[in-house]
């Protein structure tokens, strides 16, 4: 089944859609299997955060980089926001070609950079390559430059299914990796030396780093601030953050494909008459982590789509340097239909309101369902 359904045709063709679907859906398991996630220890922490240490300058330069036609929301910006609060790093958003980058499910961002004029200011390479998932994951440009900053000692970061991206690179053969749940059986199936890591947030193998689901940025990013710069400075950035810890414990089978999240795909999607744009006020100094977690999590409802819209066409900076394009001009937005302000509030706890308001929208299924998608442990309480 496709991950979204194109619905072109006539009623009967919805109707035979959920007939196919149906035959399928009740095969899948009603829930996940229920468990806790496994310890780690004192060895396998230091391992880590070893294997993360800046390779090459006392004050490394960190490169996130982005395909300008459809990079993941929050694997580009929320390693950007939490790298830049931590201020132990210069971090640079780079785009492979000129121009903004559209990212999915929601924003557009013009990016510092481009790929070429990093290049000539770093002709040593980054310390650092952070990949989001990216929907064209066989660029040959984007592969390319990740091999040749791999080549120049870089530790190239997967986030979430950007370990497709390294795959195809040829970066994770005969490495131990990890990567979105939904995404581990094809990176198996294309990289059979691979060696999959369960239960783990974070993988680091030899200059090369996974992770899990979309969420997985948060404790990624702050043990690279540890790694970098001391558990004193990700305790700091982390109590900014909300995130009341950063290790890479992790449960694995609690995010498998199941009947519930397959009837929440059908029904949502199937519901094409009742489909909204939700808008979000663009201002300046907005909190582009918060930002990301919001437009991307009202986005993948299936049911809606985050717009982001301010009074001018002008591109809005964000708390970090980020530049935010609006995706309607407008003074205002109809009340129903307008998101909550972001303000001053956590990350994590702007996460989990958002998730709150998807289920007073649009219920407890649904925003469970975008909690799996991301691959973020804190779930709604059923109804």
């Amino acid at each position: 089944m496709k991950r979204k359904l194109l619905l072109t045709g006539s009623l009967s063709t919805v109707a035979l859609l959920i007939t196919m679907g149906g035959i399928w859906i009740v095969t899948l398991p009603s829930a996940p299997v229920r468990g806790s996630a496994p310890s780690i220890g004192k060895d396998e922490a230091e391992a880590t955060l070893s294997a993360l240490k800046p390779p090459k300058r006392q004050r490394p330069v960190i490169a996130i980089v982005g395909a300008n036609e459809g990079s993941e929301t929050t694997d580009y910006l929320m390693p950007y926001g939490i790298l830049k609060r931590a201020e132990v790093a210069d971090v640079l958003a780079l785009g492979m070609k000129p121009g903004p980058i559209s990212l999915y499910p929601a924003l557009t961002i013009v990016p510092h950079t481009t790929v070429a004029n990093f290049d000539a200011m770093h002709p040593g390479g980054a310390d650092y390559v952070i990949v989001p998932a990216m929907r064209h994951d066989d660029d040959e440009a984007v592969l390319r430059w990740i091999n040749q900053q791999a080549a120049k000692g870089a530790i190239i970061i997967g986030v979430c299914a950007g370990a497709k991206v390294l795959g195809n690179a040829g970066l994770l053969d005969g490495r131990r990796a990890t990567t979105h749940w939904y995404s581990v059986k094809q990176l198996r199936k294309r990289h059979p030396t691979m060696h999959y890591v369960a239960d783990r947030r974070l993988v680091v193998d030899r200059g090369v780093a996974t992770t899990t689901g979309i969420t997985a940025s948060i404790p990624m990013a702050l043990t690279l601030i540890e790694a970098i710069a001391g558990t004193a400075k990700a305790r700091a950035v982390a109590n900014d953050l909300g995130a009341a810890q950063w290790d890479t414990r992790h449960y694995s089978n609690a995010f498998t494909l199941t009947r519930p999240f397959a009837l929440s795909v059908l029904g949502n999607t199937i519901a094409f008459w009742n489909h909204e744009q939700l808008g979000i006020p663009l201002t300046p100094g907005i909190d582009e982590v918060s930002l990301a977690l919001v437009a991307d999590a009202w986005s993948r409802t299936y049911r809606s789509r985050a717009v982001t819209f301010a009074s001018t066409a002008g591109a809005q900076e964000t708390r970090n340097g980020i530049r935010v394009l609006p995706d309607r001009i407008a003074k205002s937005w109809p009340a129903e239909d307008l998101i909550p302000a972001i303000g001053a509030q956590q990350p994590v706890g702007v996460l989990d309101q958002t998730l709150k308001g998807i289920a007073n929208r649009y219920g407890t299924r649904t925003a469970n369902f975008v909690a799996v998608q991301l691959e973020y442990r804190k779930q709604v309480e059923p109804e």
